[in-house]
């Protein structure tokens, strides 16, 4: 058994179904597939987790987890300009030297 194969997420949801709706074991999904029972189950349980976002593909993110990186960066942002505002009021408060 490969466990290099890579597969559609409309294809794990598939045989996300076949365990949870229709009853089969992992193992005889993982047998007709080619993988290991583990990844099977693996993929039941985030997709008990996740629904229909559990798969988002090599390189993307989870739409929730895309809004919290999103967010996190917009923070870091804020914290940044909140800075240089301050570095700034406090060049612009003190008095000229004469």
């Amino acid at each position: 058994m490969s466990t290099n194969k890579k597969f559609a997420d409309d294809y794990k949801q598939e045989m996300v179904k076949l365990v949870t709706e229709l009853g089969k074991k992992p193992s005889e999904v993982a047998k007709d597939i080619g993988v290991t029972p583990v990844s099977v189950r693996r993929w039941v349980r985030q997709y008990g987790i996740h629904g229909q976002d559990a798969f988002p593909g090599k390189g993307k993110l989870r739409p929730a987890d895309a809004e919290l990186k999103a967010l996190e960066k917009e923070n870091k942002d804020l914290k940044e300009e909140n800075a240089i505002l301050k570095k700034a009021m406090a060049i612009f408060a003190t008095p000229p030297r004469k």
